[in-house]
């Protein structure tokens, strides 16, 4: 089993970390409808760069428990 010769130091810690921050997502408008969706990603709409890809289906309604 590997065991550590010296601990790390915290600015060593740290300079690893420092490539693992998260950036925020990438968030586009359609120009047709005005949805906003990720970046080459279909809106809920079905548009991709202005064409209407698909047509969505419509929600199911929701089922009650008796």
């Amino acid at each position: 089993m590997a065991v550590q010769k010296d601990r790390k130091t915290r600015s060593r810690r740290d300079m690893r970390r420092s490539h693992d921050a998260l950036s925020p997502a990438t968030v586009s408008t359609d120009a047709t409808t005005g949805d906003r969706h990720l970046r080459h990603h279909v809106s809920a709409e079905g548009f991709y760069r202005g064409r209407r890809i698909f047509t969505p289906k419509p929600p199911k309604p929701a089922e009650t428990e008796n």
